[in-house]
């Protein structure tokens, strides 16, 4: 299914994207952190992508998928010269700690061939982290809450279908 929000906006519904654990009151025991992650890319069948990295997420124990958003289509920002992006929030259960998560995440980006060329560039695979747990945190390599996920619509409309 697709909705339209805007001319520039489009949400999109699949079998994993909403998807939401039935399993919920048995996370809370199992993982002790919650991680909300934004995922996006607009390099090739992102779509697909999406899905594979679902079933990796799925498949690895050290994290639990807790709940997805629908997946939004919308148009780059900062570098503008490229294809629409499409977006969607994960939120997940772990154990790690939030580096450990950052470096997990970048080996995710890694098996998609995510590089690195510039700043706002075309990408197969982006995954930041928006939320951990209620944690702030400032470093070289990680900052929490995301550094300005506030201002952006590829993390507001789809992190609205899961908070």
């Amino acid at each position: 299914m697709k909705k339209i929000l805007t001319r520039d906006l489009i949400l999109y519904f699949n079998a994993l994207y909403p998807y939401k654990n039935k399993n919920i009151k048995m996370l809370k025991d199992k993982k002790a952190n919650t991680v909300t992650i934004g995922i996006g890319g607009n390099i090739g069948d992102v779509m697909k992508r999406f899905k594979l990295l679902f079933k990796m997420l799925s498949s690895d124990a050290r994290f639990c998928i807790k709940k997805t958003s629908p997946i939004l289509k919308n148009p780059p920002f900062g570098y503008l010269d490229q294809d629409d992006f499409l977006n969607a929030i994960v939120v997940l259960k772990t154990d790690l700690s939030p580096i450990a998560c950052l470096n997990a995440f970048q080996r995710y980006e890694y098996r998609f061939k995510r590089t690195r060329s510039f700043q706002d560039a075309p990408r197969t695979l982006d995954i930041d982290i928006i939320f951990y747990n209620s944690l702030s945190l400032n470093t070289k390599r990680l900052i929490l809450p995301h550094k300005g996920y506030k201002k952006r619509q590829s993390v507001l409309i789809p992190l609205d279908f899961v908070l």
